[in-house]
Parts: structure tokens; C-alpha cells; sequence
């Protein structure tokens, strides 16, 4: 076996590893979204006064709506959680001790991202499998049909995330950071509304949402699971993940970080 393999093994296997040993992160990565599934849901339906929703060739309610939001959550507050353990990794050296190895920096950190997202994925599932428990379903070859949109999102909210990780230094200033980015991306996305719904209120606020690559990540997920394609919100996830991708490989180089040689 490549030694490019047998890291990808490897630090995907670490990966699984501290998720397992962690089992609040995987609780309290579900409760978010099943607060707004369960909760909300019905205070923002009657406040928006959305029964259906187009343009997604189909009828749909709002529980229904919300739930590729509520994936895309998942997804956003996973990649910044494996950033915060990136930034961990940092002060116990053990990121130091892996940035040294022989292989590339770049796989390394793209190994890194692999098992996030794998996570990522693991968790929507969990997801969307309690919320048809709850009657709220999509098409059976949407599941299969959303898995690469999925990917795409994981990929561009943790590549983001180590974007963030390769700045913040100390632990402490990580929360702060975090509310920063989080809460705009997502409250400033079709998540929870539409974007038509956003432009009756506010035409700024909806050259906002529409600019904003979360959005684009949710309307790929949320026509995926109705077996429908986006080309626009595909392009724009993939420009998106390549600039964080590309920008966080620059902030983990050895002349920023002062760790190994130039690769």
C-alpha cells in the first residue's frame, strides 16, 4: 500500500476514532437541528405564512423545506467543530508533529478534511433518518441522489473551517470567531426561507443571501433530495470549496507557520 493511502487510512481512522470517544459531540451536533425540526419549524411557518413552497416541482411544507437547511447546519457546525480540534492539535504539538512528515502538506491537510466530512456525512444521515421517523421524508433515490451534494458542502464548510483554523492561535479566541461566521452564513442563506421570501423584505439582504456560498450548499442538497440539479449552486459550491481549500493550504505554509520545509 502507497504511503498516500496508508495516511488517508490513517488520519480518517484517528478521525472516527475521536468522534467515537466523543459521543456529545454527535449528540449535541443532532440537537441543534432537531430543535429547529421540532421546534421552530411551526412558529416560522405561521409567522412566514408558507404552506408550499416553489420552485422545487413539487408540494412541499415547511418541515420539509427546512430539513436540507438543517443538513447544510449539520454540516457548517461540523466543519467548524473540526476546526476547533485542528487549533487543539496545534497547542499539544501533535499538528506540528504531523505537518513534518514526509508526505505533502496538502494531502495531509486534504486527508484532514476527508475525515471531517466523512464524519459530516455520518451525521446528516443520522438526521434525515430521526426526521422520517417524524414523518418528514424525501424521495428514496433523493438520499442516494444527495449523497455527492453532501460531499461538495463538507468539503467547502471544512475546508473553510481549517481556512479558519490556519489564523486562530489560541483557543480562547475560537468562540468568538466561530459566532462570526456561523450564525451570518446561515441565518443569511435559503435555509430556513426562500430567497424570494428574503427579497419582499430587503433586496440588500437578499443580494446578501444569494452571494452567500451556504446558500448555494443548501439549494444543492435540497434539489439533490428531490431529484432535481442545480448547475448554478453546483458551480458556485465548487468555486467556493476550491478558494477555501486553496486559501487554507496557504495558511498552512511553512512560511506562515514556521514549521518544516517548504513542500
Amino acid at each position: 500500500m502507497s504511503p498516500y493511502a496508508t495516511s488517508l487510512i490513517a488520519i480518517v481512522k484517528r478521525e472516527a476514532l475521536r468522534f467515537i470517544h466523543q459521543r456529545e459531540r454527535f449528540v449535541a451536533a443532532l440537537v441543534r437541528p432537531l430543535v429547529w425540526f421540532l421546534v421552530f419549524a411551526a412558529g416560522f411557518r405561521a409567522a412566514l405564512g408558507l404552506s408550499i413552497i416553489p420552485p422545487y416541482q413539487t408540494y412541499i411544507t415547511y418541515e420539509t423545506y427546512i430539513v436540507p437547511g438543517l443538513c447544510g447546519m449539520i454540516l457548517l457546525f461540523n466543519g467548524m467543530q473540526s476546526s476547533l480540534s485542528l487549533v487543539y492539535d496545534r497547542e499539544m504539538g501533535s499538528m506540528k508533529l504531523l505537518l513534518t512528515s514526509p508526505l505533502p502538506r496538502w494531502w495531509l491537510l486534504f486527508c484532514r478534511l476527508i475525515g471531517s466530512t466523512s464524519i459530516s456525512i455520518l451525521q446528516v444521515y443520522t438526521f434525515l433518518a430521526i426526521a422520517a421517523v417524524f414523518g418528514v421524508t424525501m424521495p428514496l433515490a433523493g438520499y442516494f441522489m444527495a449523497l455527492p451534494a453532501f460531499i461538495i458542502a463538507g468539503v467547502m464548510l471544512g475546508a473553510l473551517g481549517l481556512l479558519l483554523s490556519s489564523f486562530i492561535k489560541q483557543l480562547e479566541n475560537f468562540a468568538g470567531v466561530m459566532n462570526f461566521v456561523i450564525f451570518p452564513m446561515f441565518f443569511l442563506s435559503s435555509a430556513l426561507y426562500p430567497l424570494w421570501k428574503m427579497a419582499e423584505s430587503s433586496q440588500l439582504l437578499y443580494t446578501i443571501c444569494a452571494l452567500n456560498p451556504f446558500t448555494h450548499a443548501v439549494e444543492l442538497i435540497r434539489f439533490a433530495l428531490y431529484l432535481s440539479f442545480n448547475g448554478t449552486a453546483l458551480i458556485w459550491a465548487l468555486l467556493a470549496a476550491t478558494v477555501f481549500t486553496l486559501a487554507a493550504l496557504w495558511g498552512y505554509k511553512p512560511a506562515r507557520t514556521g514549521a518544516g520545509k517548504k513542500r
